[in-house]
């Protein structure tokens, strides 16, 4: 797969468990940012761990592409208009968002937005595991029926904030268990009914 993204919209704080996880009160409102294009890599592609962080942190996320250009559309109308869903991972430089007290270099990165394996097409998103595997071993594990905000309800909103195109990436959140990665690392992100997304950490 291959896309022709203008812009990756990144929502934070999406899900009941991991709101619990950091004793935050649950969003009125998805919040949300975004990556540049540039951070955009696929299956079995490197994330490249850059020189200026020290805490390189892994983020299962299901991931919303766009089929079409929309603006200004209802959640009832969202699902015409998504070409399929595949695994994320919003790879996050973390004390340089602390350090920051903002995200924009901390998600930017190089690679810092792996997609894949596929884009998978008529499934159900609301009710999906969604797992996260380093080296083997379980790191992450929830269903996206814990979501604050359903796929319907994201891609509405943030088409009233934003022209969306086609081939523009939604990634949806993140469950509980988010930590560290270093060089030499395999991170998985497994949902079902979609497969694998595979990517090894490098220097």
């Amino acid at each position: 797969m291959k896309l022709k993204t203008s812009k990756i919209i990144c929502i934070g704080l999406n899900y009941t468990d991991h709101a619990e996880e950091l004793k935050m009160p649950l969003p009125t409102e998805p919040l949300i940012f975004m990556k540049p294009p540039s951070a955009l890599i696929y299956n079995d592609d490197p994330i490249v761990y850059p020189p200026m962080t020290k805490e390189l942190h892994y983020e299962a996320e299901l991931a919303i592409i766009i089929k079409d250009k929309i603006r200004n559309i209802t959640p009832d109308q969202a699902r015409g208009h998504i070409q399929g869903y595949a695994c994320a991972n919003d790879v996050t430089a973390r004390d340089l968002q602390r350090k920051d007290k903002q995200w924009i270099r901390a998600k930017s990165f190089d690679t810092f937005c792996p997609v894949g394996p596929k884009i998978v097409s008529g499934i159900d998103p609301s009710n999906l595991a969604i797992k996260l595997y380093l080296n083997g071993e379980l790191k992450q594990s929830s269903n996206t029926s814990k979501m604050i905000f359903n796929v319907d309800q994201l891609v509405s909103f943030v088409s009233r904030v934003m022209t969306l195109e086609k081939d523009d990436v939604i990634i949806t959140g993140t469950p509980p268990g988010v930590g560290a990665m270093k060089v030499g690392d395999t991170v998985i992100v497994e949902i079902e009914g979609i497969g694998k997304l595979t990517n090894k950490v490098t220097a």
